[in-house]
């Protein structure tokens, strides 16, 4: 596996204190969880769009607000329950540096009883995703990933903040031929389908949540592209965490990913994840 990029220890701070929040999330999620199964199940209701949302969803958001500033006073955050609910925190424009939080993405893996469900954090600065913490609490994966202008580094761990137990990870130089591609379990559209049939892929991975970007960041797959329409919030940890570990996420046209666009609806219209030498 080649080298991690550097990452001065000053930065992993930052990153530790992003992971230690989602750990506390993720925990409250399992607790929820395990109690649901206790009883009679998980008590589901639909937001307008008629996806799911579970009082874990709504718990685990909660957590993070308060825990995001603490870490990072006056820095926005934009979560996904509290945008659905007409409540998420207004940008300025230009909107510069503030927070995009999923809660609990995957939240049909979820309730189906999966472990391939993450709470996502993603630190935007000057329009790209600088910070990045992808959780996967009932599976034990942590990916994290920084880029500063002191380097950029990504790792994964496991159920621990401390970064000396996390181990550094980098994307996979982009083979010719035989590409190992990721898709979407529960939402695999028809166009992502076609674009992969016209690729030599050798081997495609179906997963949920934002695990798909770990995928590509740790070197287990070439390429994770999704068409379908998503929210800055599902790709912006995981677009951070690629990112430190030397790929790229793109539109599908190659066109640089915008976020914060004032006055947007969040929706991104499709993306293309890809590793090293992409």
């Amino acid at each position: 596996m080649p080298s991690p990029l550097p990452l001065l220890p000053p930065d992993l701070s930052l990153l530790s204190a992003l992971a230690g929040a989602a750990l506390k999330a993720g925990e409250v999620i399992l607790r929820i969880r395990d109690e649901g199964l206790r009883a009679e199940g998980l008590n589901v209701a639909h937001k307008s769009d008629e996806s799911p949302v579970t009082a874990a969803d709504l718990a685990s958001e909660e957590l993070l607000r308060a825990e995001l500033a603490r870490l990072l006073p006056g820095v926005p955050v934009i979560a996904e329950e509290a945008v659905a609910q007409g409540k998420g925190e207004a940008l300025g424009a230009p909107a510069d540096t503030f927070l995009l939080v999923d809660p609990l993405d995957g939240t049909r893996e979820f309730i189906g009883a999966s472990g391939e469900f993450t709470v996502n954090i993603g630190l935007v600065e000057a329009g790209v995703p600088s910070f990045g913490i992808v959780l996967a609490p009932a599976v034990n994966k942590l990916y994290a990933g920084a880029t500063t202008a002191q380097g950029s580094g990504a790792f994964l761990g496991g159920r621990e903040a401390d970064p000396a137990s996390w181990t550094p990870i980098r994307c996979r130089p982009m083979p010719r031929a035989g590409l190992v591609a990721v898709a979407s379990r529960s939402h695999l559209d028809p166009q992502t389908t076609a674009f992969l049939a016209d690729l030599d892929i050798a081997e495609k991975i179906s997963c949920g949540s934002a695990l798909k970007f770990g995928l590509v960041a740790e070197g287990r797959a070439d390429l994770y592209p999704r068409f379908g329409t998503v929210c800055e919030w599902d790709v912006a940890a995981g677009h951070a965490v690629v990112r430190a570990a030397g790929g790229s996420v793109c539109r599908p046209d190659g066109s640089p990913l915008p976020y914060g666009r004032t006055g947007a609806d969040y929706r991104v219209h499709g993306f293309i994840v890809r590793g090293a030498g992409s």
